[in-house]
């Protein structure tokens, strides 16, 4: 079947949210990335085999250790015949010597995960929403180590239950913004008071309601770029948290060709660069929404067969390795990933090693890898 049939899945399979990470580098300096397989992760337990998941909790702690859990996939039988989407308890926390990394503990929540909003701060990570069903929907955790362990606590809840939104920690607050809030796609934007547990709504962010965007703190502000809903959007924004107003900036064009972010995952290099890694194809994501919703009968089915069986390349995901600026309000890339395009990825920052870990590869299939990219300044 012709590239142009395929796309993204629908909602049913979208994505994790966005984070904060360690920030470490440079500004407005040029780079490349060198990647290599980092290793594996474990199976799940009670399993025999890990065959990679989406929609993880993800994060960095101490500056030493990568966390990564929970998530989706589809392990019994594959999503085009009906299988059934699972989603884990387990967590991870991974150190990295030489590019390959190693389990040093391997622990469970209480309960499944996948979906949430993961954001690295200097004292832990925070995932917020993201479970398997609505009482934890809405949970806020904070993961830190203490003693040489892992410590996982639930700290608070949203009046809400949420997925496939973002967040970002600033001055004692957590702020949430779009995604399925209650179940729906909204473009509402909360703040939550850790020391309060206070939750104020704020101005919305503009444009349509959107699921799977991703966003940053940048210069002080909040920068939101793409997502989607039955539709890609390619379009930015940022937020002034002393005005609580927000401004359009540059969407994510590059050679003046429009790139989706939706499903992507982002991590920040400094005060005034964000990173972004993979994203669903404009085009094909929007036809994939009708077709997948408007056909019948015979044509519906035999889409399905084309467009689940298409290899991973085919999907035409975004493989460029996206760089946006907010001091020039300019998007570039800076080459290309060496391995399918990821959506719905754990990416951490650590020193100048980037770590993409699992995350769908094409509809319903995930990959089980870890890869390590190195940041070379030119």
């Amino acid at each position: 079947m012709k590239k142009i049939l395929f796309a993204a899945i629908v909602s049913s399979l979208i994505l994790a949210g966005c984070s904060s990470t360690n920030v470490v580098e440079r500004k407005n300096v040029d780079r490349k990335i060198t990647w290599e397989v980092g290793g594996h992760l474990p199976a799940q337990k009670g399993y025999e085999k890990n065959i990679g998941t989406a929609g993880v909790l993800y994060g960095s702690l101490e500056g030493k250790y990568i966390v990564v859990g929970g998530g989706a996939n589809f392990p019994i039988k594959p999503v085009a015949q009906g299988g059934p989407k699972f989603l884990y308890s387990d967590v991870y926390v991974l150190t990295e010597n030489n590019g390959e990394v190693t389990v040093v503990e391997h622990t469970n929540l209480p309960h499944e995960i996948g979906y949430g909003a993961s954001v690295t701060t200097p004292t832990g990570i925070y995932y917020i929403g993201g479970a398997a069903n609505a009482e934890q929907d809405n949970d806020i955790w904070f993961l830190s180590m203490k003693d040489g362990k892992l410590d996982m606590k639930k700290v608070g809840d949203l009046p809400f239950t949420f997925q496939n939104g973002g967040a970002v920690e600033k001055d004692g607050k957590l702020y949430v913004h779009t995604g399925k809030q209650a179940g729906q796609a909204s473009n509402k934007f909360y703040s939550y008071d850790l020391t309060t547990q206070e939750v104020k709504e704020l101005a919305p962010v503009p444009g349509e309601t959107r699921t799977q965007s991703v966003s940053q703190l940048l210069n002080g502000e909040l920068y939101v770029f793409g997502g989607g809903n039955s539709k890609a959007f390619v379009d930015g924004y940022k937020y002034n948290f002393e005005t609580n107003t927000w401004t359009e900036v540059a969407p994510v064009i590059i050679n003046g060709k429009e790139v989706s972010v939706l499903g992507a995952n982002s991590v920040k290099l400094n005060e005034s660069e964000m990173m972004v890694i993979g994203g669903f194809e404009k085009q094909l994501w929007n036809d994939a929404n009708y077709y997948l919703g408007n056909l019948k009968g015979d044509e519906l089915a035999n889409y399905k067969a084309g467009y689940f069986g298409a290899d991973p390349y085919e999907f035409g995901w975004n493989r460029d390795v996206l760089v946006y600026n907010a001091d020039t309000n300019t998007w570039k890339t800076i080459g290309e990933i060496p391995f399918d395009a990821p959506c719905g990825e754990g990416l951490v920052l650590l020193g100048n090693k980037i770590f993409s870990i699992n995350g769908e590869i094409k509809p319903g299939v995930r990959t089980d890898r870890v890869f390590t990219g190195t940041i070379i300044a030119k």
